[in-house]
């Protein structure tokens, strides 16, 4: 049964809508190595999405998680089988008139992204939808790891911690680890296959759930200082708390 206050946007009936706060989870489908499912970065945007959802209940703010976008702008994943991109321009005009749409009742809107290759797209359609006065805005789930770019061991904990049967822990294998700064030409030229034929950036191995707890803890509670301060800067994306406001 549906029960009023219903946390996720699609157990509510449309009496029950309100005006909330609408936490969008942005993802991709997308390879994440040989162990990895193709929904990672959803998963992780849903996940952070939930915990937002419940940080603002507590303050008394209704709040809602819509069902995910679970397709981005993943070209650089092209050469593996499963990968879905519709690219950055396609993804634009997706988010702008998904935005013009929910704000015709949600209070206010805040795509929460997992994919790296989606932020062209929401420095795009974001700023125009806030020039139609529209209250939207993003932030990303940043685990600020580095040289642990992709599949790695970095999003392996993570999915150890958040849905560890979906790990294929007999396939964790490491990929290229060398400095993303010294693959990016190659990689740009010729996509991630290129430069890693079993799609990680970095080395799985020695992932954790315990490590991925503590970096989802870190990951929201970074989105939540971003979300707090309600300060965007020219790309439309939240601030955190440190940083001065921009508009």
């Amino acid at each position: 049964m549906t029960q009023r206050g219903a946390r996720r946007l699609a157990d509510r009936p449309w009496p029950e809508v309100g005006r909330p706060v609408l936490l969008v989870p942005l993802g991709s489908t997308e390879q994440h190595g040989p162990h990895l499912p193709l929904d990672t970065d959803t998963v992780v945007a849903s996940v952070v999405c939930d915990a937002l959802a419940e940080r603002l209940a507590g303050d008394g703010v209704e709040a809602v998680v819509a069902p995910a976008i679970a397709y981005g702008a993943s070209g650089e994943h092209q050469d593996f089988p499963g990968t879905i991109s519709i690219g950055t321009e396609a993804l634009t005009m997706l988010l702008v008139e998904y935005g013009r749409s929910a704000c015709g009742w949600a209070g206010r809107l805040v795509f929460v992204n997992g994919h790296g290759g989606n932020v062209d797209a929401l420095a795009a359609a974001v700023p125009r939808l806030r020039a139609e006065s529209r209250d939207v805005s993003w932030l990303p789930c940043a685990a600020d790891v580095p040289g642990d770019p992709h599949a790695g061991r970095t999003e392996t904990s993570l999915l150890l911690a958040t849905d560890p049967t979906r790990v294929r822990v007999e396939r964790i294998e490491a990929g290229n680890d060398a400095p993303l700064a010294e693959l990016m030409a190659e990689l740009r030229a010729g996509g991630v296959r290129r430069v890693s034929p079993n799609g990680v950036l970095g080395d799985p191995r020695g992932a954790t759930a315990e490590e991925g707890e503590r970096l989802l803890d870190a990951m929201v509670a970074k989105a939540w200082s971003r979300l707090s301060t309600g300060a965007v800067d020219g790309r439309g994306c939240l601030m955190p708390a440190s940083s001065g406001a921009a508009s």
